[in-house]
């Protein structure tokens, strides 16, 4: 929400600067997220000048060369310098005239976008200035013609007796300059969602005096209203509905007060009835419609649910179907706007207008919520409606339009008011106990002080002996419920920095990371320790990632992903079921600006319905399962890489670096492993289709403990391409590991892990090429060597492969390297020899020959 800083101070000025109020509403609880600077950055070199004579340009049709009296040649104390004789300014406006009095910007003046303004020649024609419209000052959008001072004072819109003399400071004319302070309103205070509460608020956490209710004194009267009626037939969605009739109304633009301000907070000036409206919800925080009554058939609105289907025509020309959980007005030729949201376009105000219904009604906060969220529609108005405002609001609105119609539209208000709706709810009572408040907060604060601080809020608040009994205002009544909400509010006003540091008693207690949570950590350190960055992604995902990862209808990640019933939007539909996706995201934007080499790591929860294949609730944890059990839904934590380009940065030595791959990716599986001293197998995954988003010939499925735990693999080149990710040669390569059984397979190692023996005696190493056929896999050649080596075998690698005429079609030769080693003894050949050939033999059972 945005509040001008020089509306705000007219209802309270503490007299401090914009930092220090900052400052103050920050710590009482209305949080500051930025304070803007609307209009002008100085009011320096803004002056009234009186146009003296206009000529036409000798070079141009559209300028004319004005001769203009901007005041006296050395400043007087508060005003700028200006030109020793009248200026001579170009002026291209065609509503430039002799006679007037006009807004100036004197050479040095500095524009809102920041432009300093200097004496030029324009065709030829020195121009010592500039003649202002409403548009290059922001104080509105009119760029059609200059501002003329004296017509705008003759209307009363400068207010009383203007100082609009030659060489005035144009600032105490006009409101050309004033911080903007952007708040962060929650939504238990909707009392908060208008510049007099803010007032208020400020009022509270200052001392500063604060002014008179703006709707104090209402013009208007109440009693029957002749000419309109409402007749409302769902109480329970409309609590209050308010109505009352201006005659005799004058569609102008609004005066440049009111058009500065509103452009200050956000609004677009349109003309004076709609700036009203729009006005005094910035003020009060209460919403309201004008409708044109000579448009409302029948001179009857009746607020009802709308029917399934239903379709309305806003403002915006936008065609509206409603449900029935939705509320719309209507006359007598049907609907003519949608509650809370939007006013309709057949009866909506406009210059020929000379009778106005200006209406204002309480609406139901969830229901206007259903509404704008169905619809598409959100606007100041359903902001506010769905945080919950009081009925009581709606007559504040009405006293200040009718003294703004008054006084702006030279209306006539007709007698009487429509107010259907009631009886409200009495203010609550609640006893504030003294005793109480010092001990939850731990501080003596005197019943004085606590009596003074909720009268500063707007509660009444009587003594009764050590206590207080406090009285609700209207519009605090969702938010202030119990003694606890009236000790939060003395103490955020009395000042929470205020309260004392203290450590809770712990009495022994001490904490510390379960198993688990030191495994993740040394995941994490593992893989960050291989050079890889961590990612944190969204939880959600869109529809189309499915068809990205070109899975098919039966695949789990699409057939049993999970839908959100309120998606923030049509790109975060869904919980995602893989990591997978926001890495690729992550890597595609990368990638997009010029860094495509990349080794990225993310740890998070992924979601599958449960009854998907493989993600069953008893392969889940016992918590997990019982989410499963409750919400239909399976939670798991996964961890995932994605390695993209070069691996390691060129040097001079090696001018191409090792590119990702499925290697690449495997030694990271590796590396984590290690870490975790967990053994896992890389199992052929060639025929399965459930891993269609991988290279068909570089994919494989991890396999450990007796069962599946994740995949790997390059990326299926046309998935890379959808991301825009280079493939062939280095192409994308990842895996993914459910992490809960990764950190339990973790644990059990863990469990059985034994010092060994390292380096008392020496290792005897033999290398051995052996000759199998391509199907058998590198991983089987291993198992089968480790089993025969038994005891002595201390460890067995594959460091070369060879394909080609020396072996055979079909065949590929593998080099082993074998260590053997005991801890009592220095091993000889002859130790080694039987079990060597135990090894050859176990080679020979799987196809294979030893190479000559």
């Amino acid at each position: 929400m945005r509040v001008p800083l020089e509306w705000l101070l007219t209802y309270c000025d503490p007299g401090l600067d914009v930092a220090a109020i900052e400052e103050r509403l920050t710590m009482t609880g209305t949080k500051v997220e930025a304070i803007h600077r609307h209009g002008v950055m100085s009011a320096d070199g803004f002056v009234v000048g009186a146009v003296l004579s206009v000529e036409q340009h000798p070079n141009a049709d559209r300028l004319r060369v004005c001769q203009v009296d901007v005041g006296p040649a050395q400043p007087a104390p508060g005003r700028p310098a200006s030109p020793d004789g009248p200026a001579t300014i170009v002026c291209g406006a065609p509503n430039v005239a002799a006679g007037q009095r006009v807004a100036v910007a004197l050479p040095g003046a500095v524009m809102p976008d920041g432009t300093k303004l200097k004496a030029a020649k324009l065709r030829g024609i020195p121009s010592a200035g500039m003649i202002l419209a409403e548009d290059e000052i922001q104080i509105g959008p009119g760029h059609e013609g200059i501002m003329v001072l004296d017509a705008l004072a003759a209307t009363g819109a400068l207010g009383p007796d203007p100082r609009i003399e030659p060489g005035t400071p144009l600032g105490e004319v006009l409101p050309i300059a004033t911080e903007v302070i952007e708040l962060e309103i929650t939504p238990n205070r909707p009392d908060c969602l208008g510049v007099y509460g803010v007032a208020r608020e400020l009022h509270a956490a200052t001392g500063a005096p604060l002014a008179a209710e703006p709707w104090s004194e209402d013009p208007g009267t109440l009693g029957p209203l002749l000419g309109a009626e409402v007749d409302v037939l769902c109480p329970e969605l409309c609590p209050r509905v308010t109505a009352r009739i201006f005659e005799n109304v004058r569609i102008a633009p609004s005066p440049p007060w009111l058009k500065a301000r509103l452009t200050a907070a956000g609004q677009r000036p349109i003309n004076n009835v709609v700036d009203i409206t729009n006005y005094v919800m910035l003020l009060t925080g209460q919403p309201l419609h004008a409708f044109d009554l000579d448009r409302v058939a029948g001179g009857r609105l009746t607020v009802r649910r709308a029917h399934d289907g239903e379709q309305v025509v806003t403002l915006d020309g936008q065609q509206r179907t409603l449900d029935s959980e939705m509320v719309l007005i209507e006359d007598e030729d049907g609907p003519t706007s949608i509650a809370g949201l939007m006013g309709g376009s057949r009866s909506e105000v406009h210059e020929g207008t000379t009778r106005v219904l200006m209406e204002v009604a309480n609406w139901h906060g969830p229901s206007i919520h259903h509404a704008s969220w169905g619809l598409g529609l959100r606007s100041e108005a359903s902001s506010r409606f769905e945080k919950g405002l009081a009925p009581e609001q709606c007559m504040h609105a009405q006293v200040v339009a009718a003294r703004l119609m008054l006084e702006l539209c030279g209306a006539t208000l007709a007698p009487g008011t429509v107010d259907v709706g009631g009886p409200f709810p009495e203010p609550a009572k609640i006893t504030l106990r003294s005793a109480k408040v010092r001990s939850v907060l731990g501080v003596s604060v005197s019943l004085q002080r606590e009596q003074e601080i909720l009268r500063a809020l707007g509660f009444q608040a009587e003594a009764a002996g050590e206590d207080l009994q406090v009285s609700v205002p209207p519009l605090r009544r969702n938010d202030v419920t119990r003694e606890a909400d009236l000790i939060e509010e003395v103490a955020r006003i009395d000042g929470l920095e205020r309260l004392p540091v203290t450590l809770p008693a712990r009495r022994g207690a001490y904490g510390m990371l379960s198993e688990t949570q030191r495994l993740r950590r040394r995941a994490v350190d593992a893989l960050v320790g291989r050079g890889l960055y961590e990612t944190v992604g969204w939880t959600f995902c869109p529809p189309t990632l499915a068809d990205r990862l070109r899975l098919s209808a039966e695949h789990p990640w699409r057939s049993h992903a999970v839908e959100l019933e309120n998606p923030l939007s049509e790109d975060q539909a869904l919980l995602r079921p893989t990591l997978l996706g926001s890495l690729l995201d992550s890597a595609a934007r990368n990638s997009a600006r010029g860094n495509g080499d990349l080794r990225l790591f993310e740890v998070g929860t992924v979601f599958i319905r449960d009854g998907a294949p493989g993600h069953d609730v008893d392969s889940v944890g016992v918590d997990v399962a019982q989410i499963a059990a409750e919400t239909g839904v399976c939670e798991r934590q996964a961890l995932a890489v994605l390695l993209s380009g070069r691996q390691l940065p060129r040097t001079w030595g090696a001018a191409e670096p090792p590119s990702a791959g499925f290697f690449a990716a495997k030694g990271v599986l590796e590396a984590l492993c290690d870490a975790l001293r967990v053994q896992v197998d890389c199992t052929d995954a060639r025929g399965r289709t459930d891993l269609d988003f991988l290279h068909p010939g570089r994919r494989a499925l991890i396999c450990g403990g007796g069962e599946t735990i994740g995949w790997i693999g390059e990326l299926h080149p046309l998935v890379a391409e959808s991301y825009e990710l280079q493939s062939g040669a280095g192409a994308p390569a990842g895996l993914e590991l459910d992490l809960s059984k990764l950190l339990k397979l973790a644990q059990s190692a863990g469990e059985s892990r034994a010092y060994s023996d390292l380096i008392s005696f020496p290792e005897l190493r033999r290398d051995l090429a052996v000759v199998l056929g391509e199907q058998v896999q590198a991983a089987q050649v291993l198992a089968a060597v480790r089993k025969a080596g038994g005891s002595l075998l201390a460890d067995a690698e594959v460091f070369d492969v060879y394909s080609g005429p020396q072996v055979g079609a079909g065949n590929r030769s593998l080099a082993l390297s074998l260590s053997f080693r005991v801890s009592d003894r220095t091993l000889s050949d002859e130790d080694v020899a039987p079990v060597q050939q135990r090894i050859v033999a176990a080679l020979e059972e799987l196809g294979g020959h030893l190479r000559g």
